[in-house]
Order: C-alpha cells, then structure tokens, then sequence
C-alpha cells in the first residue's frame, strides 16, 4: 500500500510449547533501507522471519508488508518479498535452470530473461552449472541460485537469512555491489546474517535480538560516529607531556601513546601537532565488539 513501510513488527510474539522464542519484537524498515538482523542461533531471528512468510502463526501480534497484514493478507505480503532461507529447500534431480524456472512460474511476478542473466552472470554461474543437477553441486553454488531466485522477480522487499553462507570472497563481493544496487532503485533489504564485518559494509540500521527479545536498534552512521577510537602515536624522540583531554590514555609510554577518544578527532590532532609524531593509526570501528558488548551487558 502506498505510503506504508516496506516492513513493520508490532509486539510479534510466538510461544512454543511454554518455550518464548520471539518477545514482544517491534521494529520498522522503510525502503532503500538495508536492516541487519543480528543475533546468535536460537535467538529468534528465522522464527520471526517464518512468522513474516505466514509460515508461523504469532501467538500474539502482528506483521505487515507494505501494508499487507502478513497473517490475514499472506498472500498479498508474500507477494512483495523475495526470499532466501537459511537452509533452502532443494529438488535434487531438478537444474540448476530448470530450479529458477520451477520457482519464477509459482509466482505471479514475472521474471524478465535479461534480469535473469544478468543475476546469472554476477554470481559467475556457467552454462555447466545450469546444465548440472543439484545434487552434484556444491553448498556455494546452491548459495548462488538461491540468491538468483530471492532476487529475481524484482521484489522491493528483499528477506535474506545468511545470504553469504558459502560463497568465496569474489561472490561476496558481487552480493554486496548487488545489495547497493536494490537501495538505489528503492528495495529494502532485511538481512540476517552471523558476518558481523558484512553486515557493518551493508547495513544503514541493525536491530539485535536476544532470546526472543530486541534489545537494541542502532543506526550504523550513529554507532560510527558515537564509538569510542583507540588511537596509538609512536614518537620519535621521547615525550614527557602527558596525553591532552580529552584522549582516556589506555597505555601510555615516553615512546608511545595507546589512547581512547570520543568524539570528534580535530581538537585532539590540534593538541599534539608540536610533539615530534612519527606515526599514528586509528583503529576503525568494529561492529562484532559492539554486538558482543551489548550482549555481555544484558542480564536478562
């Protein structure tokens, strides 16, 4: 529906059995918006991703897809995804053709042929691996036709769970120009994935789900500009000055200084531009510390 999310989670809640898998989850993804899904195994986050496909009933709560309820309007939701499980259902003694041709007649959104190519082409698939049936192909190469048929129809809602599980570096490489290219035509793109570095590369926001619940939802350009910097400055002769505010000096010697900034860098490099720097690196931010901080800090 015009004007609606491309995704919405009010208080989407599933109960197994006295089990909590999925808590109270609320979030929103616009399109052209890239959202990480993070989490470590069992923290609900393919049972909430089911739960958007109709293939799990919420307890309580609900879903929508550009404002289609993903419940009592599956079919119309399922429409505007497409769609790469974790561990794709797989028809053995099918090709690799014949699987994206079986899976683009299911629908009712048609696959243009050159779209198909060109996907084909970006993920480095051969005439012989189309030729060749699935049983004989390798995990990476099941990896790329599913990532062909998640993308294929154009949908401009992308659901993908550990889309670069067993891809070599060069494929992975093609999936993350792929992805730029879904945010520029305006796709939003809801990507759970374990390759925190990859997520940081891709995502404009994350959310972070922790037994069932969601404990944090952060803007990537937020956290960058936000985290704290380890800085380390070698000198070239020794200094006796201690490292100005508002550096947290960390370890610090004559010969060199490890220190932890906030903020911004300008009044810091201004402080110490007479000291006789010989070098100076600036640790970038690193996602997985912030994840496994975040996780290390809740009790619940």
């Amino acid at each position: 529906m015009t004007g609606s999310p491309a995704l919405s989670l009010h208080g989407l809640t599933k109960h197994y059995r006295g089990l909590v898998a999925v808590d109270e989850v609320s979030l929103t993804v616009e399109s052209g918006e890239v959202f990480g899904f993070l989490g470590v195994n069992g923290a609900g986050k393919t049972t909430t991703i089911r739960m958007l496909l109709d293939l799990l009933r919420p307890t309580r709560g609900h879903a929508s897809v550009f404002g289609f309820d993903c419940h009592r309007q599956g079919v119309e939701a399922r429409r505007q995804i497409g769609y790469l499980p974790g561990e794709m259902p797989i028809y053995p003694d099918l090709t690799g053709f014949q699987y994206v041709q079986y899976l683009a007649a299911l629908g009712d959104r048609p696959v243009a042929r050159p779209t198909l190519d060109r996907l084909l082409g970006r993920f480095g698939l051969s005439s012989a691996d189309l030729q060749r049936t699935l049983r004989e192909d390798s995990h990476g190469t099941k990896r790329k036709f599913g990532l062909v048929q998640a993308l294929m129809t154009e949908a401009p809602l992308i659901i993908l769970d550990e889309p670069t599980s067993g891809l070599d570096p060069v494929m992975i490489e093609s999936f993350v120009e792929i992805v730029g290219e879904l945010k520029q035509r305006g796709a939003a793109v809801f990507l759970s994935s374990h390759v925190l570095a990859e997520v940081g590369r891709l995502c404009d926001r994350i959310g972070i789900i922790r037994r069932g619940r969601l404990i944090d939802v952060q803007s990537l350009a937020t956290l960058r500009q936000n985290a704290p910097r380890r800085v380390t400055i070698d000198f070239l002769a020794p200094v006796a000055v201690p490292p100005p505010a508002p550096a947290t000096a960390l370890n610090v010697t004559p010969r060199r200084w490890c220190v932890e900034l906030h903020g911004p860098l300008g009044p810091f490099l201004a402080a110490i531009r007479d000291l006789p720097v010989d070098d100076l690196q600036i640790e970038p931010f690193k996602l997985d510390d912030y994840v496994l901080e975040r996780y290390a800090t809740r009790g619940d």
